[in-house]
């Protein structure tokens, strides 16, 4: 006769055993079940918003394309576009794959959050560009309409992230960077950089690391089949035309120049003031977020006060506190010179308050 209390040991084990399986909400096959479930969604939103891109960019999504970007086989691809085809996100009609106005809508959403994202990554974080689009990626599918459209009233509404793809907005409409490849260029012909391409990684990187980005202005001088020559900020670039072809430009007015228009910090002398007007595209991440936490904000002004002996660094006086900044980083930071002791009703010792610091 078994031992009654080794088969209640038993049961009880056993019963155990079930409930951490399949318990409610706890239990390891529910855990499974959600994450593959999220995995799904994941993998859904991920072909939704490929196929928006195609739309956006004039091309023809492909079965094959869809399994290259989730790394599936193409017969997953295939059953993972029947189902969303079931789920009214698609249409297939003729081999042609496109998005309903439902699969529409929750493309645009992915979007929107990715690019949002990168802008605040860029412009409020010690994130470096390179990434950017990895942290967006995890974070574009978690982030609710709701919490999208908040953020993108704490950045202002934009309507670029800081590649210079265009964001939609609320309703889904968007403002084309209308930019054409920079080796299409005519010679000579000044240009702005409205967009850098942040896929793949690799030329991205290359591209970065060239201290290139969208606002500036460049003159192409030379173009062959072996490389790209043309000036930009006032330094020479020379690239493989790979990489110069994922560089978007449009045309900028003649007599645009090539260096960065507009005066520097670092070209105030001791005595001057001047108004800040912006922080150059040049400054992000952990640099950023240190200027606009010195108070460093447009509507500021700031005072040279004093040069090291060095010649660098230069003390500055930022609303009443004195700062310290290398000539590389007061660089970084565009003003407009005050003439006088004077100017707009501003007295002589008065500085503004600016409500947003």
């Amino acid at each position: 006769m078994p031992d009654p209390a080794q088969a209640l040991s038993i049961a009880l084990l056993f019963l155990a055993g079930v409930g951490l399986l399949f318990w409610p909400q706890r239990g390891l096959f529910y855990r499974w079940q959600q994450a593959r479930r999220a995995s799904e969604r994941v993998m859904t939103e991920d072909v939704l918003k490929y196929l928006l891109q195609c739309q956006m960019q004039g091309r023809r999504p492909t079965v094959e394309g869809v399994a290259g970007i989730l790394r599936l086989s193409r017969d997953d691809a295939t059953a993972l576009l029947a189902r969303m085809e079931s789920a009214s996100l698609l249409s297939a009609a003729h081999g042609e794959i496109e998005l309903t106005p439902a699969g529409r809508d929750s493309a645009l959403h992915i979007v929107r959050a990715h690019r949002l994202w990168e802008r605040y990554l860029a412009d409020f974080t010690g994130y470096g560009e390179a990434e950017w689009h990895e942290q967006a990626e995890r974070f574009e599918h978690i982030l609710l309409p709701a919490e999208a459209d908040a953020l993108s009233a704490q950045l202002g509404n934009p309507t670029h992230d800081p590649h210079g793809d265009p964001i939609p907005d609320i309703t889904g409409r968007y403002i084309p960077h209308g930019g054409h490849p920079l080796t299409s260029l005519t010679l000579g012909r000044p240009a702005r950089i409205v967009h850098i391409e942040d896929e793949p990684e690799a030329i991205y990187a290359q591209l970065v690391a060239e201290g290139l980005y969208p606002g500036q202005i460049v003159r192409l001088v030379e173009i062959s089949p072996q490389r790209v020559r043309f000036w930009a900020n006032g330094d020479e670039h020379i690239l493989a035309p790979l990489l110069a072809a994922n560089i978007s430009v449009a045309p900028a007015p003649a007599e645009a120049p090539i260096a960065a228009s507009g005066v520097t910090l670092s070209s105030l002398v001791p005595g001057q003031q001047a108004r800040v007007s912006s922080l150059s595209p040049r400054c992000r991440g952990v640099e950023r977020r240190r200027m606009l936490d010195l108070g460093i904000l447009p509507g500021t002004v700031i005072t040279a006060e004093l040069v090291s002996p060095g010649g660098d660094p230069t003390a500055y006086d930022v609303r009443g506190a004195l700062i310290a900044l290398r000539r590389e980083q007061a660089q970084l930071i565009n003003v407009t010179p005050l003439v006088g002791a004077l100017e707009m009703g501003i007295s002589e010792g008065e500085r503004p308050i600016d409500h947003a610091a």
